[in-house]
């Protein structure tokens, strides 16, 4: 996901820094606590939008959100940075950039399964097994969801990559091959 020139360079001096430290895996369990904070509440992202709200209580709201605390001095320091440079609103951004280049820089594939009704354990394993050996030693973010309007099958998202086994995707090339006729 490009999330523009700013956050990429944020998050690229972040990184460094983080890595410098070594605290780049501690911070990017912060950026992703940061990122879930605004996927799940929308007003965070208008508070730190909002120019009335003064940039020691952005501060404050976003440490909150990452689960931050007074030892994590890389993550305390950037938000620093980001309020005298005046970046703060570019937060969530620079999020998703660090998470982007952390992933990237040591090898981790974010991995979803979609499937139209909870698998049993056996055949997940299985799943997960097939995965991993495409990945190829690979690291991976596991996580399952179901969805019942697949109707059967499995959808499995690999970062950008999409293999869609479902029902009714192909009900769906059905329909389109009819039509197309």
């Amino acid at each position: 996901m490009d999330q523009g020139l700013i956050p990429r360079r944020y998050a690229k001096a972040l990184y460094k820094f983080a890595l410098e430290r070594k605290q780049d895996q501690k911070v990017y369990e912060l950026m992703k606590a940061l990122v879930a904070s605004f996927d799940s509440e929308e007003s965070l992202q208008a508070a730190i939008y909002n120019p009335f709200v003064p940039s020691a209580d952005k501060v404050n709201l976003l440490t909150v959100a990452a689960g931050a605390t007074g030892a994590d001095s890389c993550f305390n320091d950037f938000m620093k940075l980001l309020v005298h440079n005046r970046r703060i609103a570019f937060a969530r951004g620079i999020a998703l950039s660090y998470i982007e280049q952390y992933r990237e820089a040591n090898d981790i594939y974010k991995v979803e399964v979609v499937t139209a009704a909870n698998m049993a354990q056996r055949e997940s394993d299985r799943l997960k097994a097939l995965i991993e050996k495409h990945l190829k030693g690979a690291t991976m973010e596991y996580s399952q969801r179901v969805d019942p309007e697949l109707i059967g099958g499995f959808v499995i998202n690999i970062d950008n990559e999409q293999l869609d086994a479902s029902i009714s995707n192909e009900l769906k090339q059905l329909r389109l091959k009819l039509l197309s006729n």
